[in-house]
Protein backbone atom coordinates (compact mmCIF):
# COMPACT_ATOMS: atom_id res chain seq x y z
CA UNK A 1 0.00 0.00 0.00
CA UNK A 2 1.37 3.06 -1.41
CA UNK A 3 1.69 5.99 1.25
CA UNK A 4 2.68 9.61 1.89
CA UNK A 5 4.72 10.49 5.02
CA UNK A 6 2.91 12.27 7.34
CA UNK A 7 3.58 15.01 10.27
CA UNK A 8 3.67 12.69 12.99
CA UNK A 9 5.87 10.24 11.24
CA UNK A 10 8.27 13.31 10.44
CA UNK A 11 8.34 14.17 14.34
CA UNK A 12 6.02 17.11 14.70
CA UNK A 13 2.13 17.25 15.13
CA UNK A 14 -0.53 17.75 12.56
CA UNK A 15 -4.05 19.22 12.81
CA UNK A 16 -5.69 17.23 10.79
CA UNK A 17 -5.49 14.25 13.48
CA UNK A 18 -7.86 15.82 15.78
CA UNK A 19 -10.45 16.68 12.75
CA UNK A 20 -13.47 14.88 12.48
CA UNK A 21 -13.75 11.77 10.85
CA UNK A 22 -15.21 13.37 7.77
CA UNK A 23 -12.80 15.81 7.22
CA UNK A 24 -9.50 13.82 7.60
CA UNK A 25 -10.00 13.04 3.68
CA UNK A 26 -9.64 16.14 2.41
CA UNK A 27 -6.00 16.49 4.12
CA UNK A 28 -2.94 15.81 1.92
CA UNK A 29 -1.10 14.30 4.67
CA UNK A 30 -3.31 10.77 4.70
CA UNK A 31 -2.43 7.25 3.67
CA UNK A 32 -3.32 6.33 0.45
CA UNK A 33 -5.58 3.49 0.39
CA UNK A 34 -7.11 0.89 -2.23
CA UNK A 35 -10.96 1.30 -2.96
CA UNK A 36 -13.48 -0.51 -1.25
CA UNK A 37 -16.04 -2.57 -2.86
CA UNK A 38 -19.75 -1.49 -2.33
CA UNK A 39 -20.92 -3.79 -0.42
CA UNK A 40 -18.19 -3.61 1.79
CA UNK A 41 -18.35 -0.16 2.07
CA UNK A 42 -22.03 -0.10 2.47
CA UNK A 43 -21.74 -2.92 5.40
CA UNK A 44 -19.24 -0.98 7.12
CA UNK A 45 -20.84 2.46 7.06
CA UNK A 46 -24.12 1.00 8.73
CA UNK A 47 -22.17 -0.79 11.19
CA UNK A 48 -20.44 2.52 11.97
CA UNK A 49 -23.38 4.47 11.66
CA UNK A 50 -25.17 2.09 14.39
CA UNK A 51 -22.55 2.31 16.83
CA UNK A 52 -21.84 6.42 16.32
CA UNK A 53 -25.95 6.27 17.02
CA UNK A 54 -25.68 4.58 20.47
CA UNK A 55 -22.47 6.26 21.55
CA UNK A 56 -24.11 9.16 20.63
CA UNK A 57 -27.38 8.81 22.31
CA UNK A 58 -25.50 7.46 25.56
CA UNK A 59 -23.45 10.14 25.89
CA UNK A 60 -26.43 13.35 24.88
CA UNK A 61 -27.71 11.14 28.12
CA UNK A 62 -24.61 10.99 30.11
CA UNK A 63 -24.20 15.16 29.26
CA UNK A 64 -27.72 15.66 30.10
CA UNK A 65 -27.69 14.30 33.90
CA UNK A 66 -23.98 16.67 34.45
CA UNK A 67 -25.32 19.29 33.50
CA UNK A 68 -28.02 19.22 35.35
CA UNK A 69 -26.37 18.18 38.61
CA UNK A 70 -23.65 20.67 37.67
CA UNK A 71 -26.27 23.37 37.99
CA UNK A 72 -27.59 22.01 41.18
CA UNK A 73 -24.51 22.04 42.87
CA UNK A 74 -23.93 25.84 41.43
CA UNK A 75 -27.63 26.85 43.18
CA UNK A 76 -26.81 24.85 46.69
CA UNK A 77 -22.72 24.01 46.83
CA UNK A 78 -23.28 21.84 49.81
CA UNK A 79 -25.84 19.47 48.23
CA UNK A 80 -25.10 15.49 48.17
CA UNK A 81 -25.00 14.35 44.95
CA UNK A 82 -28.52 13.85 43.14
CA UNK A 83 -30.21 11.24 44.28
CA UNK A 84 -33.09 11.43 41.17
CA UNK A 85 -29.80 11.72 38.36
CA UNK A 86 -28.45 8.30 39.64
CA UNK A 87 -32.37 6.73 39.81
CA UNK A 88 -32.79 7.74 36.17
CA UNK A 89 -29.29 6.93 35.02
CA UNK A 90 -29.71 3.12 36.86
CA UNK A 91 -33.33 3.06 35.25
CA UNK A 92 -31.70 3.85 31.79
CA UNK A 93 -28.82 1.13 31.83
CA UNK A 94 -30.87 -1.51 33.09
CA UNK A 95 -33.56 -0.74 30.57
CA UNK A 96 -31.13 -1.01 27.71
CA UNK A 97 -29.03 -3.97 28.54
CA UNK A 98 -25.81 -2.04 29.70
CA UNK A 99 -25.53 -4.16 32.79
CA UNK A 100 -21.77 -3.40 33.36
CA UNK A 101 -22.78 0.52 33.96
CA UNK A 102 -25.88 -0.65 35.68
CA UNK A 103 -23.72 -2.73 38.05
CA UNK A 104 -20.84 0.14 38.47
CA UNK A 105 -23.96 2.69 39.50
CA UNK A 106 -25.36 -0.12 42.05
CA UNK A 107 -21.76 0.33 43.66
CA UNK A 108 -21.55 3.75 43.72
CA UNK A 109 -24.86 3.99 45.44
CA UNK A 110 -23.85 1.47 48.22
CA UNK A 111 -20.55 2.66 48.76
CA UNK A 112 -21.60 6.56 49.00
CA UNK A 113 -24.79 5.61 50.85
CA UNK A 114 -26.54 8.06 48.09
CA UNK A 115 -30.14 6.54 49.23
CA UNK A 116 -30.02 8.68 52.39
CA UNK A 117 -31.26 12.27 52.23
CA UNK A 118 -31.12 14.82 54.75
CA UNK A 119 -34.87 15.81 56.27
CA UNK A 120 -35.57 19.07 58.15
CA UNK A 121 -34.94 18.35 61.51
CA UNK A 122 -31.83 17.42 60.41
CA UNK A 123 -32.08 13.47 60.54
CA UNK A 124 -31.37 11.36 57.94
CA UNK A 125 -33.91 9.38 55.82
CA UNK A 126 -33.88 7.03 53.15
CA UNK A 127 -35.08 8.03 49.50
CA UNK A 128 -37.51 5.01 48.39
CA UNK A 129 -37.16 5.91 44.48
CA UNK A 130 -33.46 5.54 44.59
CA UNK A 131 -34.46 2.09 46.49
CA UNK A 132 -36.93 1.10 44.10
CA UNK A 133 -34.59 1.80 41.11
CA UNK A 134 -31.85 -0.42 42.88
CA UNK A 135 -34.19 -3.23 43.48
CA UNK A 136 -35.37 -2.96 39.84
CA UNK A 137 -32.35 -3.23 38.30
CA UNK A 138 -30.76 -6.15 40.31
CA UNK A 139 -33.94 -7.57 39.00
CA UNK A 140 -33.43 -6.63 35.48
CA UNK A 141 -29.77 -7.86 36.17
CA UNK A 142 -31.15 -11.27 37.54
CA UNK A 143 -29.13 -10.68 41.07
CA UNK A 144 -32.56 -11.97 42.97
CA UNK A 145 -30.07 -13.20 45.99
CA UNK A 146 -28.55 -9.43 46.39
CA UNK A 147 -31.92 -7.70 46.65
CA UNK A 148 -32.85 -9.28 50.62
CA UNK A 149 -29.50 -8.57 52.05
CA UNK A 150 -29.48 -5.10 51.00
CA UNK A 151 -32.47 -4.20 52.67
CA UNK A 152 -31.66 -6.00 55.13
CA UNK A 153 -28.86 -3.55 55.77
CA UNK A 154 -30.88 -0.59 54.85
CA UNK A 155 -33.92 -1.62 57.20
CA UNK A 156 -30.74 -2.37 60.20
CA UNK A 157 -30.06 1.18 59.84
CA UNK A 158 -33.99 2.45 60.94
CA UNK A 159 -35.03 -0.72 62.86
CA UNK A 160 -37.51 1.82 64.91
CA UNK A 161 -39.44 3.01 61.89
CA UNK A 162 -41.66 0.66 60.63
CA UNK A 163 -43.39 2.84 57.87
CA UNK A 164 -40.12 2.68 56.42
CA UNK A 165 -39.26 -0.99 57.26
CA UNK A 166 -43.09 -1.72 55.56
CA UNK A 167 -42.25 -0.06 52.91
CA UNK A 168 -39.06 -1.57 51.64
CA UNK A 169 -40.33 -5.16 51.97
CA UNK A 170 -43.72 -4.33 50.61
CA UNK A 171 -41.33 -3.34 47.50
CA UNK A 172 -39.47 -6.50 47.55
CA UNK A 173 -42.62 -8.48 47.69
CA UNK A 174 -43.58 -7.05 44.31
CA UNK A 175 -40.11 -7.61 42.71
CA UNK A 176 -39.93 -10.97 43.44
CA UNK A 177 -43.60 -11.75 42.87
CA UNK A 178 -43.82 -10.08 39.38
CA UNK A 179 -40.64 -11.89 38.49
CA UNK A 180 -42.28 -15.11 39.77
CA UNK A 181 -39.61 -15.54 42.85
CA UNK A 182 -41.68 -17.39 44.90
CA UNK A 183 -39.14 -19.13 47.28
CA UNK A 184 -37.57 -15.46 47.44
CA UNK A 185 -40.88 -13.81 48.05
CA UNK A 186 -41.84 -16.37 51.51
CA UNK A 187 -38.51 -15.73 52.50
CA UNK A 188 -39.59 -12.29 52.72
CA UNK A 189 -42.75 -12.35 54.18
CA UNK A 190 -40.79 -14.39 57.10
CA UNK A 191 -38.60 -11.69 57.36
CA UNK A 192 -41.35 -9.16 58.05
CA UNK A 193 -43.12 -11.50 60.30
CA UNK A 194 -40.02 -11.97 62.36
CA UNK A 195 -39.32 -8.03 62.81
CA UNK A 196 -43.12 -7.54 63.77
CA UNK A 197 -44.20 -5.87 60.70
CA UNK A 198 -48.13 -6.18 60.16
CA UNK A 199 -48.56 -7.33 56.65
CA UNK A 200 -51.34 -5.03 55.07
CA UNK A 201 -54.01 -5.57 52.99
CA UNK A 202 -52.01 -4.71 49.51
CA UNK A 203 -49.08 -7.01 50.54
CA UNK A 204 -51.54 -10.00 51.23
CA UNK A 205 -53.90 -9.81 48.10
CA UNK A 206 -50.54 -8.86 45.74
CA UNK A 207 -49.27 -12.39 47.38
CA UNK A 208 -52.38 -14.08 46.78
CA UNK A 209 -52.69 -12.73 42.95
CA UNK A 210 -48.19 -13.77 42.32
CA UNK A 211 -49.44 -17.21 43.24
CA UNK A 212 -52.40 -17.63 40.81
CA UNK A 213 -50.17 -15.90 37.98
CA UNK A 214 -47.00 -18.18 38.57
CA UNK A 215 -47.56 -21.11 41.09
CA UNK A 216 -50.31 -23.93 41.13
CA UNK A 217 -53.42 -24.49 42.12
CA UNK A 218 -52.81 -25.89 45.59
CA UNK A 219 -50.06 -22.97 46.15
CA UNK A 220 -52.84 -20.59 45.47
CA UNK A 221 -55.31 -22.18 47.10
CA UNK A 222 -52.93 -22.26 50.53
CA UNK A 223 -51.92 -18.78 49.80
CA UNK A 224 -55.90 -17.82 50.05
CA UNK A 225 -56.63 -19.47 52.95
CA UNK A 226 -53.59 -17.76 54.89
CA UNK A 227 -55.11 -14.72 53.63
CA UNK A 228 -58.46 -15.78 55.12
CA UNK A 229 -56.72 -16.27 58.06
CA UNK A 230 -55.18 -13.34 58.76
CA UNK A 231 -58.55 -11.97 58.43
CA UNK A 232 -57.29 -9.51 55.06
CA UNK A 233 -60.35 -9.24 52.93
CA UNK A 234 -59.79 -10.26 49.32
CA UNK A 235 -60.11 -7.62 46.84
CA UNK A 236 -62.12 -7.29 43.30
CA UNK A 237 -58.79 -7.56 41.50
CA UNK A 238 -57.78 -10.81 43.38
CA UNK A 239 -60.80 -12.69 42.67
CA UNK A 240 -60.45 -12.22 39.27
CA UNK A 241 -56.82 -13.15 39.30
CA UNK A 242 -58.02 -16.18 41.02
CA UNK A 243 -60.98 -16.71 39.03
CA UNK A 244 -58.74 -16.75 36.05
CA UNK A 245 -56.20 -19.45 37.37
CA UNK A 246 -59.34 -21.87 38.07
CA UNK A 247 -60.71 -20.79 34.51
CA UNK A 248 -57.44 -22.00 32.49
CA UNK A 249 -57.14 -25.33 34.46
CA UNK A 250 -60.87 -25.92 33.69
CA UNK A 251 -61.69 -26.33 37.84
CA UNK A 252 -65.24 -25.33 37.56
CA UNK A 253 -66.53 -26.93 40.56
CA UNK A 254 -63.60 -25.48 42.32
CA UNK A 255 -64.41 -22.10 40.93
CA UNK A 256 -67.89 -22.09 42.13
CA UNK A 257 -67.09 -22.89 45.68
CA UNK A 258 -64.45 -20.81 46.10
CA UNK A 259 -66.87 -17.69 45.10
CA UNK A 260 -69.02 -19.26 48.30
CA UNK A 261 -66.71 -19.22 50.18
CA UNK A 262 -65.99 -15.75 49.70
CA UNK A 263 -69.49 -15.04 50.25
CA UNK A 264 -71.78 -13.79 47.70
CA UNK A 265 -73.65 -11.25 49.91
CA UNK A 266 -70.69 -8.52 49.59
CA UNK A 267 -71.54 -5.58 47.94
CA UNK A 268 -68.43 -3.93 47.46
CA UNK A 269 -67.44 -5.71 44.49
CA UNK A 270 -71.09 -5.64 42.67
CA UNK A 271 -72.32 -9.11 40.87
CA UNK A 272 -68.35 -10.21 40.18
CA UNK A 273 -69.00 -13.52 42.76
CA UNK A 274 -72.99 -13.95 41.23
CA UNK A 275 -71.75 -13.93 38.00
CA UNK A 276 -68.74 -16.17 38.10
CA UNK A 277 -70.76 -18.75 40.02
CA UNK A 278 -73.35 -18.60 37.45
CA UNK A 279 -70.25 -18.77 34.97
CA UNK A 280 -69.01 -22.11 36.52
CA UNK A 281 -72.45 -24.06 35.92
CA UNK A 282 -72.70 -22.41 32.37
CA UNK A 283 -69.03 -23.60 31.01
CA UNK A 284 -70.46 -27.26 32.38
CA UNK A 285 -74.01 -26.86 30.65
CA UNK A 286 -75.96 -27.50 34.56
CA UNK A 287 -79.10 -25.67 32.84
CA UNK A 288 -81.18 -26.30 36.36
CA UNK A 289 -78.34 -24.69 38.74
CA UNK A 290 -77.94 -22.26 36.49
CA UNK A 291 -81.19 -20.90 36.48
CA UNK A 292 -81.90 -21.58 39.93
CA UNK A 293 -79.04 -19.15 41.28
CA UNK A 294 -79.66 -16.88 38.90
CA UNK A 295 -83.00 -16.66 40.48
CA UNK A 296 -81.26 -16.50 44.22
CA UNK A 297 -79.18 -13.98 42.73
CA UNK A 298 -82.51 -12.09 42.33
CA UNK A 299 -83.88 -12.57 45.45
CA UNK A 300 -80.72 -11.60 47.27
CA UNK A 301 -81.01 -8.28 45.75
CA UNK A 302 -78.85 -8.28 42.62
CA UNK A 303 -79.69 -6.74 40.17
CA UNK A 304 -78.41 -8.64 36.59
CA UNK A 305 -76.00 -6.86 34.43
CA UNK A 306 -74.62 -7.36 30.82
CA UNK A 307 -72.21 -10.47 32.38
CA UNK A 308 -74.78 -11.76 33.93
CA UNK A 309 -77.17 -12.41 30.74
CA UNK A 310 -74.18 -12.91 28.47
CA UNK A 311 -73.38 -16.18 30.49
CA UNK A 312 -76.91 -17.25 30.34
CA UNK A 313 -77.24 -16.48 26.70
CA UNK A 314 -73.94 -18.58 25.87
CA UNK A 315 -75.42 -21.68 27.43
CA UNK A 316 -78.69 -21.00 25.71
CA UNK A 317 -77.04 -20.21 22.21
CA UNK A 318 -74.68 -23.67 22.72
CA UNK A 319 -77.88 -25.77 23.75
CA UNK A 320 -79.77 -24.51 21.19
CA UNK A 321 -82.87 -22.71 23.68
CA UNK A 322 -84.76 -20.37 21.35
CA UNK A 323 -87.25 -20.11 23.93
CA UNK A 324 -84.58 -19.54 26.94
CA UNK A 325 -82.47 -16.97 24.25
CA UNK A 326 -86.05 -14.57 23.75
CA UNK A 327 -87.11 -14.95 27.34
CA UNK A 328 -83.41 -13.48 28.17
CA UNK A 329 -83.77 -11.16 25.33
CA UNK A 330 -87.39 -9.71 26.72
CA UNK A 331 -85.44 -9.63 30.56
CA UNK A 332 -82.70 -7.64 28.80
CA UNK A 333 -84.97 -4.77 27.40
CA UNK A 334 -87.31 -4.90 30.58
CA UNK A 335 -83.91 -3.88 32.89
CA UNK A 336 -83.04 -1.42 30.25
CA UNK A 337 -79.74 -3.49 29.39
CA UNK A 338 -78.20 -3.10 25.98
CA UNK A 339 -76.69 -6.40 24.02
CA UNK A 340 -73.43 -6.17 22.58
CA UNK A 341 -71.40 -8.22 19.88
CA UNK A 342 -71.27 -10.73 22.27
CA UNK A 343 -75.02 -11.27 22.41
CA UNK A 344 -75.63 -10.85 18.67
CA UNK A 345 -73.07 -13.81 18.30
CA UNK A 346 -75.36 -15.90 20.31
CA UNK A 347 -78.27 -15.11 18.67
CA UNK A 348 -76.77 -15.29 14.68
CA UNK A 349 -74.55 -18.65 15.58
CA UNK A 350 -77.67 -20.62 17.48
CA UNK A 351 -79.98 -20.01 14.07
CA UNK A 352 -77.12 -20.95 11.86
CA UNK A 353 -76.67 -23.61 13.79
CA UNK A 354 -79.87 -25.38 13.37
CA UNK A 355 -80.07 -23.81 9.83
CA UNK A 356 -82.88 -21.11 10.59
CA UNK A 357 -80.86 -18.13 9.00
CA UNK A 358 -84.04 -16.59 7.09
CA UNK A 359 -85.86 -16.87 10.93
CA UNK A 360 -83.10 -14.63 12.20
CA UNK A 361 -84.97 -11.51 12.04
CA UNK A 362 -87.68 -12.33 13.98
CA UNK A 363 -84.89 -12.41 16.82
CA UNK A 364 -83.35 -9.19 15.35
CA UNK A 365 -86.20 -6.54 14.87
CA UNK A 366 -86.10 -6.95 19.20
CA UNK A 367 -82.64 -5.57 19.13
CA UNK A 368 -81.17 -2.14 17.90
CA UNK A 369 -78.67 -3.29 14.95
CA UNK A 370 -78.28 0.42 14.26
CA UNK A 371 -76.07 0.92 17.29
CA UNK A 372 -72.09 0.72 16.84
CA UNK A 373 -70.53 -2.46 17.81
CA UNK A 374 -69.38 -2.68 21.63
CA UNK A 375 -67.78 -5.37 23.35
CA UNK A 376 -68.62 -4.94 26.97
CA UNK A 377 -68.73 -8.46 28.82
CA UNK A 378 -66.16 -9.55 31.15
CA UNK A 379 -62.98 -11.13 29.79
CA UNK A 380 -63.51 -14.15 32.06
CA UNK A 381 -66.45 -14.49 30.47
CA UNK A 382 -64.43 -14.82 27.02
CA UNK A 383 -62.21 -16.46 28.39
CA UNK A 384 -63.95 -19.54 29.46
CA UNK A 385 -66.53 -19.93 26.69
CA UNK A 386 -64.06 -18.06 23.80
CA UNK A 387 -65.03 -16.04 21.03
CA UNK A 388 -67.54 -17.20 18.74
CA UNK A 389 -67.42 -17.08 14.94
CA UNK A 390 -69.47 -14.56 14.63
CA UNK A 391 -67.19 -12.26 17.23
CA UNK A 392 -64.02 -13.20 15.82
CA UNK A 393 -64.98 -11.93 12.36
CA UNK A 394 -66.37 -9.19 13.16
CA UNK A 395 -63.60 -8.27 15.18
CA UNK A 396 -61.47 -8.36 11.88
CA UNK A 397 -63.56 -6.40 9.93
CA UNK A 398 -63.73 -3.74 12.93
CA UNK A 399 -59.91 -3.34 12.51
CA UNK A 400 -59.73 -3.75 8.99
CA UNK A 401 -62.24 -0.31 8.92
CA UNK A 402 -61.26 1.51 11.68
CA UNK A 403 -62.24 4.80 9.88
CA UNK A 404 -65.34 3.71 9.46
CA UNK A 405 -68.29 3.37 11.81
CA UNK A 406 -70.03 0.43 10.85
CA UNK A 407 -73.29 -0.62 13.00
CA UNK A 408 -74.47 -4.36 13.44
CA UNK A 409 -77.00 -5.00 10.72
CA UNK A 410 -73.75 -4.30 8.32
CA UNK A 411 -71.95 -7.00 10.59
CA UNK A 412 -74.61 -9.56 10.26
CA UNK A 413 -74.66 -9.05 6.98
CA UNK A 414 -71.57 -9.62 6.23
CA UNK A 415 -71.24 -12.85 7.96
CA UNK A 416 -74.62 -14.25 6.50
CA UNK A 417 -72.96 -13.87 2.75
CA UNK A 418 -69.88 -15.08 3.93
CA UNK A 419 -71.15 -18.55 5.83
CA UNK A 420 -73.86 -18.65 2.57
CA UNK A 421 -70.92 -18.55 0.65
CA UNK A 422 -69.27 -21.16 2.44
CA UNK A 423 -71.70 -23.65 1.99
CA UNK A 424 -71.94 -23.57 -1.58
CA UNK A 425 -70.14 -25.99 -3.83
CA UNK A 426 -67.66 -24.87 -6.84
CA UNK A 427 -66.98 -27.13 -9.50
CA UNK A 428 -64.10 -26.59 -12.28
CA UNK A 429 -64.02 -27.81 -15.39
Amino acid sequence: MQTVRTGRALGYNCNCCSLPHNLRNSCTSTPIRPPLTSTSNSNLTTNSQRQQGRRNCKEQFQLTLERRNRLSKDLNPQRKESCSSHSALLLHYANNGLFSEAQTICEKILNRSLFLTASDNGSSTIDLDLISSLVHCYAQLGRFNYILPFLDHITSWHCNNNQISLSIYTLAVSCFGATGQLELMEETLKRMKSKGLKIDSTTGNAYVKYYSHHGSILEMEYAYQRLKKSRILIEKDTIRAVASAYIQERKYFKLGEFTKDVGLSRLNVGNLLWNILLLSYAVDFKMKTLQREFLNMLDNGFKPDLDTFNIRVLAFSKMCMFWDLHLSLDHMKHEGVHPDLVTFGCFVEAYLERRLGRNLSFALEKMDTGRVPMVCTDPLVLEAFGKGAFHASSEVLLESARHRKRSYSELIRVYLKRHHRSHQVFWNY
